[in-house]
This record gives C-alpha cells, structure tokens and sequence, in this order.
C-alpha cells in the first residue's frame, strides 16, 4: 500500500461532489434509491465556490490510482468571545474511508492535515459532527463533546 495524500483543487470537484454523495448516504443511513441529485448539484456548487475562495480545503487519499478517502475543513467567522476572541472557526465534515481500508490511520492523518491547515489559519476553534463509527477517532485526536450546544430545525 502506498497511500498519497493530495489537497484537493477545482480540478477534483468530481471526486468530492461524489464522495459527499457517499458520505451523506452512509451516514444518514439513506437507501441507494433515494434521489440525491438536488444535493449533489448543490455540493458542486458549493464546491466550486469555496475552494475558490479558499473558505475549504479537502484533502483526498490514493493507494496509487485508487481512490480511498477524504476529508474536508470549511472555514467561517462568527462574532468574537473570550475563549475566541478572533471569530474564526473551522467545521471538518466529510470524513471518509473505505470500508476496506479503515483502521489503518487514514482518517487520523486525513485529521491531522485538516487540523494544521486550520492552526495555519490561526484558528483556536474547531468543531464537527460526529458518527458512532467516527467518534473514537476523534476524541483520540482530543475533540471533546460539547454538552452546551444546540440546534433548531427550521421549517
């Protein structure tokens, strides 16, 4: 196995859209018949912008030709507080590795490159969802559960 870690550019939008698709899928334990072609669309666009402006970075894994995983960071500001008196912030999401290859490091470097490219950005807060399967993984790296947090569903 000789695994090459890229950082993904506009020219892999096709490997990302899709990878999202699979993600979303695996994660929300959607049925393969299920019409996904609304987020998809959107994906790509999203896509398309943010690694435009910079505001997300992926990074994606090759054993040799073969594609094996993914992970992205997207990047945002909100208003300042004491614990993150700059604002910004970092979201991973799109953790992915194929169920033939896990449990060999992949996510965990995939992590780690995701991390320092937010570090480099001088970012101090870094959040994301996590699955069952994906937890462990992250409180390994040190994330820890956030018990103050809360949603709202709009209709």
């Amino acid at each position: 196995m000789s695994l090459i870690y890229k950082k993904a550019t506009l020219e892999d939008i096709d490997i990302l859209t899709e990878t999202r698709i699979i993600v979303l899928r695996a994660a929300n334990q959607l049925a393969q018949e299920l019409d996904m072609s609304e987020v998809r669309e959107q994906s790509y666009k999203y896509y398309k912008k943010a690694l435009g402006q910079d505001t997300h970075v992926a990074y994606l894994v090759f054993d040799g030709e073969d594609f094996v995983g993914a992970g992205g960071v997207s990047f945002f500001e909100v208003m300042p507080t004491y614990h993150n008196p700059t604002g910004k912030k970092a979201y991973i999401m799109n953790m992915y590795t194929k169920p033939e290859y896990r449990r060999q490091g992949i996510a965990f470097q995939t992590l780690d490159f995701l991390v320092e490219e937010a570090r480099g950005r001088g970012i101090k807060a870094i959040s994301l969802e996590a699955t069952k399967m994906g937890r462990a993984l992250y409180e390994k790296y040190g994330f820890i559960s956030m018990m103050d947090e809360m949603e709202l569903v709009v209709k």
